[in-house]
């Protein structure tokens, strides 16, 4: 299944905290609703993520205090994009 949406990263505790874009509300319920039983622990499900050129493996994490997914941005991918904290980004993610 593909995603596509638009979010800001934001960085988690800053300074070196990781950064992450977080799936719009509704988007993340119509996932959980159907890949729940595919989620490992802590609410993982893995992934295939593009930003940009950049096309990487990943991992989606279930925030519960939010509802919605994460997506975390290793610094790798944040250097190969130049992207930085409180920047717009288009996402698209394979489930």
């Amino acid at each position: 299944m593909k995603y596509e949406f638009r979010a800001k990263t934001w960085q988690h505790s800053p300074p070196g905290g990781w950064c992450f874009v977080a799936l719009p509300q509704t988007m993340s319920e119509e996932i959980r609703s159907m890949l729940k039983v595919q989620e490992e622990g802590w609410g993982r499900l893995k992934a295939i993520a593009l930003i940009g050129k950049t096309e990487w493996d990943t991992a989606l994490w279930f925030d519960t205090k939010s509802g919605t997914y994460l997506l975390p941005l290793k610094s790798e991918i944040r250097k190969k994009e130049s992207i930085s904290a409180e920047e717009e980004l288009m996402v698209t993610v394979w489930l």
